[in-house]
């Protein structure tokens, strides 16, 4: 039996709705945000690809960790010490 459980995207945001969207939609839409201004001001993309790029691997590095947290929490909530 394996002891990895991989969690889904759902069950992490009816766990922590808030800090699942943080941690998901507001990489992303700095993002997109910094595309969008890069385009309307004329500057050139190398430079705002490079942050979005950066940006939606931290979303990815920051939801799994938010993860491992999770399984942390409920492994102790379920498994914590005994009382005798």
């Amino acid at each position: 039996m394996s002891g990895r459980h991989l969690l889904s995207f759902v069950e992490l945001f009816r766990a922590t709705p808030v800090k699942s969207s943080l941690l998901t939609f507001a990489p992303l839409a700095l993002a997109l945000g910094q595309l969008g201004n890069s385009y309307v001001n004329g500057v050139s993309p190398a430079v705002s690809v490079g942050f979005a790029a950066v940006m939606v691997i931290f979303a990815a590095v920051a939801m799994s960790h938010h993860a491992a947290e999770h399984r942390i929490r409920r492994l102790e909530a379920d498994d914590g010490p005994k009382r005798i």
